[in-house]
Protein backbone atom coordinates (compact mmCIF):
# COMPACT_ATOMS: atom_id res chain seq x y z
CA UNK A 1 0.00 0.00 0.00
CA UNK A 2 1.19 3.59 -1.09
CA UNK A 3 1.22 6.20 1.77
CA UNK A 4 0.69 9.90 0.83
CA UNK A 5 0.58 12.68 2.97
CA UNK A 6 -2.16 15.48 2.15
CA UNK A 7 0.54 17.21 -0.02
CA UNK A 8 1.69 14.60 -1.89
CA UNK A 9 -2.24 13.59 -2.68
CA UNK A 10 -3.49 17.15 -3.43
CA UNK A 11 -0.10 17.19 -6.19
CA UNK A 12 -0.96 14.08 -7.38
CA UNK A 13 -4.75 14.35 -7.85
CA UNK A 14 -4.57 17.97 -9.85
CA UNK A 15 -2.15 16.51 -12.10
CA UNK A 16 -0.53 20.05 -12.46
CA UNK A 17 2.02 22.11 -11.03
CA UNK A 18 -0.67 23.73 -9.15
CA UNK A 19 -4.16 23.81 -9.23
CA UNK A 20 -6.03 25.01 -11.80
CA UNK A 21 -2.15 26.05 -13.70
CA UNK A 22 -0.50 23.35 -16.23
CA UNK A 23 3.02 22.75 -16.42
CA UNK A 24 2.72 24.29 -20.41
CA UNK A 25 0.71 27.12 -19.09
CA UNK A 26 4.42 27.57 -16.59
CA UNK A 27 7.07 27.86 -18.97
CA UNK A 28 10.45 26.38 -17.38
CA UNK A 29 12.05 29.63 -18.46
CA UNK A 30 13.23 31.83 -15.01
CA UNK A 31 10.11 34.62 -15.54
CA UNK A 32 8.39 33.07 -18.60
CA UNK A 33 4.60 33.55 -18.13
CA UNK A 34 1.89 34.55 -20.62
CA UNK A 35 0.70 38.00 -19.59
CA UNK A 36 -2.95 37.43 -20.43
CA UNK A 37 -2.82 34.80 -17.82
CA UNK A 38 -1.11 37.25 -15.44
CA UNK A 39 -2.79 40.08 -15.99
CA UNK A 40 -6.84 37.73 -16.26
CA UNK A 41 -5.32 36.53 -12.07
CA UNK A 42 -4.81 39.93 -11.25
CA UNK A 43 -7.58 41.32 -12.23
CA UNK A 44 -9.64 38.31 -10.44
CA UNK A 45 -7.60 38.50 -7.15
CA UNK A 46 -5.66 41.46 -6.73
CA UNK A 47 -5.92 44.80 -6.97
CA UNK A 48 -3.79 46.57 -4.61
CA UNK A 49 -0.60 46.57 -5.99
CA UNK A 50 1.91 43.02 -4.89
CA UNK A 51 4.16 43.02 -2.44
CA UNK A 52 7.13 40.55 -2.92
CA UNK A 53 8.87 39.30 0.79
CA UNK A 54 12.00 38.12 -1.06
CA UNK A 55 14.13 38.73 -3.57
CA UNK A 56 17.96 38.02 -4.70
CA UNK A 57 20.78 39.23 -7.44
CA UNK A 58 20.97 35.91 -8.30
CA UNK A 59 19.49 34.18 -10.90
CA UNK A 60 19.45 36.88 -13.19
CA UNK A 61 22.45 37.91 -15.54
CA UNK A 62 24.25 41.18 -15.08
CA UNK A 63 27.93 42.35 -14.06
CA UNK A 64 26.81 44.21 -11.15
CA UNK A 65 23.90 44.08 -8.90
CA UNK A 66 22.45 47.33 -10.71
CA UNK A 67 22.62 45.85 -14.05
CA UNK A 68 21.04 42.51 -12.07
CA UNK A 69 17.90 44.69 -10.46
CA UNK A 70 17.16 46.11 -13.31
CA UNK A 71 16.09 43.17 -14.87
CA UNK A 72 14.34 41.40 -11.74
CA UNK A 73 12.50 45.21 -11.68
CA UNK A 74 11.65 44.56 -15.88
CA UNK A 75 10.33 40.96 -14.91
CA UNK A 76 8.08 41.99 -11.35
CA UNK A 77 6.99 44.67 -13.35
CA UNK A 78 5.37 42.40 -16.19
CA UNK A 79 3.91 40.54 -13.24
CA UNK A 80 2.41 43.71 -11.81
CA UNK A 81 4.67 43.84 -8.42
CA UNK A 82 4.67 46.91 -7.00
CA UNK A 83 7.14 46.97 -4.16
CA UNK A 84 10.02 44.28 -3.97
CA UNK A 85 12.03 42.92 -0.01
CA UNK A 86 16.10 42.72 -1.22
CA UNK A 87 18.58 41.04 0.87
CA UNK A 88 21.89 39.54 0.01
CA UNK A 89 24.55 40.65 -1.53
CA UNK A 90 26.32 39.09 -4.92
CA UNK A 91 27.73 36.72 -4.58
CA UNK A 92 26.84 35.54 -1.16
CA UNK A 93 28.00 33.41 1.72
CA UNK A 94 26.57 31.41 3.60
CA UNK A 95 28.88 32.11 6.80
CA UNK A 96 30.18 35.86 6.42
CA UNK A 97 32.24 37.80 8.21
CA UNK A 98 31.39 40.88 9.69
CA UNK A 99 33.41 42.58 6.57
CA UNK A 100 31.65 40.27 4.03
CA UNK A 101 27.55 41.40 5.02
CA UNK A 102 28.81 44.41 5.70
CA UNK A 103 30.12 44.65 1.74
CA UNK A 104 26.72 43.01 0.91
CA UNK A 105 24.54 45.50 2.56
CA UNK A 106 26.37 47.78 1.04
CA UNK A 107 24.95 46.77 -2.32
CA UNK A 108 21.33 46.71 -1.53
CA UNK A 109 21.90 49.87 -0.38
CA UNK A 110 23.17 51.00 -3.86
CA UNK A 111 20.15 49.88 -5.35
CA UNK A 112 17.89 51.29 -2.29
CA UNK A 113 19.06 54.47 -3.27
CA UNK A 114 18.47 54.12 -7.09
CA UNK A 115 15.10 52.52 -7.03
CA UNK A 116 13.08 53.80 -3.50
CA UNK A 117 9.65 53.70 -5.05
CA UNK A 118 10.35 49.93 -5.96
CA UNK A 119 13.00 48.46 -3.37
CA UNK A 120 12.95 47.64 0.45
CA UNK A 121 15.75 46.27 1.49
CA UNK A 122 16.49 43.56 4.46
CA UNK A 123 20.06 44.05 6.19
CA UNK A 124 21.87 39.92 6.02
CA UNK A 125 23.88 39.20 9.34
CA UNK A 126 25.68 36.73 10.78
CA UNK A 127 23.84 35.64 13.96
CA UNK A 128 27.14 34.31 15.11
CA UNK A 129 28.48 37.88 15.68
CA UNK A 130 25.81 39.71 17.91
CA UNK A 131 28.03 42.56 18.66
CA UNK A 132 28.45 43.54 15.13
CA UNK A 133 25.44 42.38 13.78
CA UNK A 134 23.56 45.23 15.95
CA UNK A 135 25.94 47.76 15.05
CA UNK A 136 25.49 46.73 11.48
CA UNK A 137 21.37 46.89 12.27
CA UNK A 138 22.09 51.13 13.60
CA UNK A 139 24.00 51.92 10.33
CA UNK A 140 21.50 49.88 8.10
CA UNK A 141 18.19 50.52 9.70
CA UNK A 142 18.60 53.28 12.46
CA UNK A 143 20.58 55.25 10.75
CA UNK A 144 19.86 53.91 7.36
CA UNK A 145 16.82 53.34 4.58
CA UNK A 146 16.35 49.04 5.53
CA UNK A 147 13.07 47.77 7.74
CA UNK A 148 14.19 44.37 8.77
CA UNK A 149 16.83 41.86 8.53
CA UNK A 150 17.73 38.40 7.27
CA UNK A 151 19.36 35.68 9.17
CA UNK A 152 20.54 32.92 7.13
CA UNK A 153 21.89 29.56 8.69
CA UNK A 154 25.01 30.48 10.26
CA UNK A 155 23.59 30.02 13.99
CA UNK A 156 19.99 28.73 15.07
CA UNK A 157 17.93 31.23 15.85
CA UNK A 158 16.91 29.38 18.41
CA UNK A 159 19.95 29.99 20.60
CA UNK A 160 19.85 32.72 23.46
CA UNK A 161 22.99 34.17 21.91
CA UNK A 162 21.22 36.01 19.10
CA UNK A 163 18.44 38.12 21.62
CA UNK A 164 20.81 41.40 21.45
CA UNK A 165 20.12 41.03 17.34
CA UNK A 166 16.08 40.49 18.02
CA UNK A 167 15.86 43.06 20.79
CA UNK A 168 17.79 45.55 18.72
CA UNK A 169 15.29 44.52 16.07
CA UNK A 170 12.30 45.52 18.01
CA UNK A 171 13.13 48.57 19.41
CA UNK A 172 13.61 50.04 15.80
CA UNK A 173 10.33 48.38 14.76
CA UNK A 174 12.59 46.09 11.78
CA UNK A 175 10.61 42.38 10.67
CA UNK A 176 12.98 39.78 10.93
CA UNK A 177 13.25 37.01 8.19
CA UNK A 178 14.50 33.76 9.17
CA UNK A 179 15.19 31.34 6.67
CA UNK A 180 14.21 27.76 7.91
CA UNK A 181 14.08 24.32 6.27
CA UNK A 182 13.53 20.85 7.09
CA UNK A 183 15.85 18.69 5.26
CA UNK A 184 15.65 14.85 4.69
CA UNK A 185 19.10 14.61 4.71
CA UNK A 186 19.75 17.02 7.50
CA UNK A 187 19.92 20.42 8.23
CA UNK A 188 23.38 22.66 7.70
CA UNK A 189 24.69 22.99 10.86
CA UNK A 190 23.04 26.01 12.03
CA UNK A 191 20.38 26.10 9.65
CA UNK A 192 17.02 26.65 11.38
CA UNK A 193 13.82 25.12 11.58
CA UNK A 194 9.98 26.60 11.91
CA UNK A 195 11.07 24.98 15.44
CA UNK A 196 13.64 27.01 16.37
CA UNK A 197 11.58 30.21 15.23
CA UNK A 198 9.12 28.82 17.36
CA UNK A 199 11.28 29.13 20.15
CA UNK A 200 12.58 31.94 19.26
CA UNK A 201 9.11 33.71 19.34
CA UNK A 202 8.46 32.39 23.09
CA UNK A 203 11.40 34.47 23.69
CA UNK A 204 10.12 37.41 22.24
CA UNK A 205 6.30 37.69 21.42
CA UNK A 206 6.26 41.40 20.27
CA UNK A 207 8.50 41.11 17.52
CA UNK A 208 7.45 40.32 14.15
CA UNK A 209 9.17 37.09 12.94
CA UNK A 210 8.95 35.62 9.32
CA UNK A 211 9.71 32.10 9.18
CA UNK A 212 11.20 31.65 5.89
CA UNK A 213 10.23 29.09 3.79
CA UNK A 214 8.13 27.55 6.07
CA UNK A 215 10.21 25.22 6.46
CA UNK A 216 10.24 23.47 2.98
CA UNK A 217 8.22 20.72 4.33
CA UNK A 218 4.94 23.23 5.11
CA UNK A 219 2.74 20.48 6.43
CA UNK A 220 5.32 20.82 9.82
CA UNK A 221 6.09 24.16 9.71
CA UNK A 222 2.55 25.59 9.38
CA UNK A 223 2.10 23.29 12.48
CA UNK A 224 5.18 24.08 13.95
CA UNK A 225 4.53 28.16 14.50
CA UNK A 226 0.93 27.87 14.70
CA UNK A 227 1.09 28.97 18.02
CA UNK A 228 3.17 31.75 17.92
CA UNK A 229 0.94 34.69 16.72
CA UNK A 230 3.74 36.84 16.07
CA UNK A 231 5.22 34.18 13.97
CA UNK A 232 3.80 34.83 9.66
CA UNK A 233 4.85 32.69 6.99
CA UNK A 234 6.84 33.44 3.65
CA UNK A 235 5.68 30.90 0.95
CA UNK A 236 8.48 31.77 -0.77
CA UNK A 237 10.48 29.00 -2.84
CA UNK A 238 9.77 25.67 -2.99
CA UNK A 239 7.60 23.72 -6.25
CA UNK A 240 4.27 25.23 -5.88
CA UNK A 241 1.93 22.82 -4.43
CA UNK A 242 -1.85 22.31 -4.10
CA UNK A 243 -2.81 22.88 -0.66
CA UNK A 244 -0.17 24.95 0.41
CA UNK A 245 -1.59 27.89 0.87
CA UNK A 246 -5.26 26.54 2.21
CA UNK A 247 -3.46 24.76 4.81
CA UNK A 248 -1.85 27.76 6.29
CA UNK A 249 -4.83 29.94 5.54
CA UNK A 250 -7.04 27.22 7.75
CA UNK A 251 -4.83 26.77 10.30
CA UNK A 252 -2.69 30.33 10.61
CA UNK A 253 -5.30 32.94 9.57
CA UNK A 254 -4.98 34.39 6.41
CA UNK A 255 -3.11 37.26 7.87
CA UNK A 256 0.36 35.33 9.01
CA UNK A 257 0.69 34.38 5.28
CA UNK A 258 2.75 36.19 3.24
CA UNK A 259 3.87 36.12 -0.57
CA UNK A 260 7.34 36.28 -2.09
CA UNK A 261 9.47 34.91 -4.67
CA UNK A 262 12.51 33.98 -3.64
CA UNK A 263 13.59 35.71 -7.39
CA UNK A 264 15.96 34.98 -9.03
CA UNK A 265 16.07 31.51 -7.50
CA UNK A 266 12.47 30.43 -8.39
CA UNK A 267 10.18 32.38 -11.11
CA UNK A 268 7.76 35.07 -9.22
CA UNK A 269 5.01 33.08 -12.12
CA UNK A 270 5.14 29.95 -10.27
CA UNK A 271 5.70 31.50 -6.89
CA UNK A 272 2.28 33.99 -7.71
CA UNK A 273 0.32 30.61 -8.61
CA UNK A 274 0.37 29.65 -5.06
CA UNK A 275 -1.92 32.44 -4.19
CA UNK A 276 -3.93 32.76 -7.39
CA UNK A 277 -4.38 28.94 -7.75
CA UNK A 278 -5.71 28.61 -3.64
CA UNK A 279 -8.83 28.01 -2.87
CA UNK A 280 -9.05 30.48 -0.36
CA UNK A 281 -11.52 34.21 -0.91
CA UNK A 282 -10.07 37.40 -2.83
CA UNK A 283 -10.57 39.37 0.29
CA UNK A 284 -7.82 36.33 1.83
CA UNK A 285 -5.20 36.59 -1.69
CA UNK A 286 -5.18 40.63 -0.89
CA UNK A 287 -4.17 40.21 2.65
CA UNK A 288 -1.32 37.31 1.84
CA UNK A 289 0.03 39.19 -2.10
CA UNK A 290 0.59 42.50 -0.14
CA UNK A 291 -1.42 43.91 2.55
CA UNK A 292 0.00 41.77 5.47
CA UNK A 293 3.42 43.01 4.38
CA UNK A 294 2.03 46.45 4.47
CA UNK A 295 0.93 46.13 7.82
CA UNK A 296 4.15 44.66 9.44
CA UNK A 297 6.39 47.77 7.59
CA UNK A 298 3.76 50.14 8.20
CA UNK A 299 5.23 51.24 11.73
CA UNK A 300 9.02 51.29 10.94
CA UNK A 301 8.24 52.83 7.19
CA UNK A 302 5.82 55.64 9.23
CA UNK A 303 9.04 56.36 11.81
CA UNK A 304 10.91 56.94 8.47
CA UNK A 305 8.35 59.27 7.27
CA UNK A 306 8.22 56.78 3.70
CA UNK A 307 4.91 57.88 1.99
CA UNK A 308 3.65 54.87 -0.11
Amino acid sequence: MIHLDRRDFCTLATGTVASGLTSEMLSPGLFNTPRSMADEALQSSHTDGIWDLHCHFSGVTGSNVEERTTQILEYASRMSIQRLVVFMGWPWSQDPDPGEFRRQNDQVLSVLKRWPDRLFGFAYVNAKYPDECVKEIDRCIHNGPMVGIKLWVARKCSEKAIDPIIRRCGELKATIYQHTWLKVGGNLPGESTPMDVARLAERHPSVPIICGHTGGDWTRGIRAVRSASNVSIGIGGGEPQAGFVEMAVRELGAERVLYGSDAGGRSFATQLSKVYSANITDADKNLILGGNLRRMLGPILQAKGVKL
